[in-house]
Formats: C-alpha cells, structure tokens, sequence
C-alpha cells in the first residue's frame, strides 16, 4: 500500500521481517520499476521503494534537485520508518544517489548497490547527455524515450517484448515535462561530485552493469569499484541498461548473493 512522508514522498513496504533494503529507482522511472526485483527481495528482506522528488506519485522537488537532496528522501525514509541502518541498491541516477548517501550517511548503511550507474564521462558523453536533457526541456519526455528504449534494451528483446516496452514508456510519458528536465540534469552535474569519494566508502558494495550498457559502461563501473576498496565488480553479458527487467534471474541472483555476503545487523 502506498503511503506518503509529511514531505510529499510516496514509498510502499513489503515484507514483515529481515534487516532493511531500500531500492532508488532511475531517471524517468518510478517505484514499480522495482516489481522485477521486490518479490524475491521481500522473502528475506524488508523492502522500501520510493518515488523520487517529481517522479510517480512523489511531490515534485522543494528545492533545485541535486543528489544531497535526494539523498536526503532515503535519510527521511528511514528516519520516519524508525531503521537505523538499511542497505541502499540504487539503479542508475538511483546508484548516483546511493553513492551520495554514502557519503553523507555511511553510519545508516550495513551494505551498498551501486547498479548500471555513470561514472566520469569524457567531454564527448558528457555533451551528448546534456544535449538530450536540452531536448526534454524544450519537448518533454517523449522527445528522448524511443531513443531510451533503444539504449536500455537489446534489440532481440524489444522486438520480443511489447508489453514491456509499452509499460516502461508510459512510465517516462507519465513525467510532468517541468520536473523531468531538472531532473535530468542531475545526471550531469552530479557525476563530478562522486568521483573519488570523501569520505571513502568502507560500507560492502556491489558495482554492477552489463556489458552492452554503453552509457553506463563496464569501464565506470570499474572506475567506481576501484575507489571503493573490497568492493565486487559484476558485469553482465549481452545485456543493456534495463537488464533489471530484461533478466531478472541474473541480476536477482548477484544482488541477493550480495547481500546475503554483507552480513546485514542482527
């Protein structure tokens, strides 16, 4: 059952038992691009998934968004659930965000996910990105998802699967075109933020991405893993972006592996 904090951020609960996961959706998305991973995460874990700040059925942001201020909704989250350590799995903008509240909160952590999530891009990456965030602030978001869709799916899948291309489009058409470009330029701006962490990031921590994400490419992911000492690098074959969806046993499989190797509290 959806329920909303005093701040206007919609979460869900699921699972009775177990120590804390908070899963931080990506860019566009919403709480249910979760519905792949919660099942099986809610028969061990209690599960919190959220709206980010102007996405799904979240208030749109209070203030300018930036990573610090998404990372202070898992703060809130948790604070307002009465958890004292959660383990975070972000995807994408969600693994930005996980890293940021890493740094500002690694005494509420007892593990770290960082899932298909940017690391420092060359000057050419970078202003291909922000020229598509320019493009959703003139168009809004329909102007940039086919594109997307290209990029988070394998060719064979998209042409296998409309139904899911269809629900994960509605998805990014359903974002109000005044909040999504703001959004978006998070994904440019905060990348610099997070690139050799201070503090260092002690907490145990997954990289993971796939072989064929190319915005999000095997070599970050190196890079992020790298600057986190003990952490584990996981590389998925012959998947995009969206591998979350696209293969859910394999991603399920190395999330829950990790996890179950985290030795969470209690």
């Amino acid at each position: 059952m959806i329920k909303r904090t005093p701040t206007g951020t919609a979460y869900d609960v699921t699972g009775t038992g177990g120590p804390c996961v908070v899963l931080v959706h990506g860019l566009g998305l919403n709480l249910q691009s979760w519905r792949w991973q919660v099942p099986e995460l809610a028969k061990t874990y209690c599960v919190i998934t959220f709206d980010l700040y102007g996405h799904g059925n979240s208030a749109k942001a209070p203030s300018p968004p930036s990573l610090s201020l998404f990372s202070g909704q898992i703060l809130e989250l948790l604070d307002l659930l009465g958890i004292s350590t959660a383990a975070v799995a972000g995807f994408s903008l969600g693994g930005m965000i996980a890293r940021r509240f890493a740094m500002d909160h690694q005494d509420r952590l007892w593990a770290l996910a960082i899932l298909h999530s940017a690391h420092a891009r060359d000057a050419a990456a970078q202003d291909a990105i922000q020229a598509r965030v320019h493009q959703a602030r003139k168009d809004g978001p329909g102007a940039t998802v086919e594109a997307a869709l290209q990029r988070w799916f394998t060719d064979e899948f998209r042409a296998a699967n409309p139904a899911t291309m269809d629900l994960v489009r509605t998805w990014i058409m359903a974002n109000d075109k005044e909040a999504y470009a703001p959004n978006y330029q998070v994904l440019v701006d905060g990348v610099t933020e997070l690139v050799a962490p201070r503090p260092p990031i002690t907490t145990p921590t997954l990289v993971m991405t796939a072989d064929e994400d190319y915005g999000n490419s095997p070599e970050m992911s190196r890079a992020i893993a790298a600057e986190i000492p003990g952490s584990s690098l996981v590389i998925l074959k012959k998947l995009r972006h969206m591998a979350l969806a696209e293969s859910p046993e394999a991603f399920n499989q190395h999330l829950t592996a990790f996890l179950a190797s985290a030795k969470p509290p209690g």
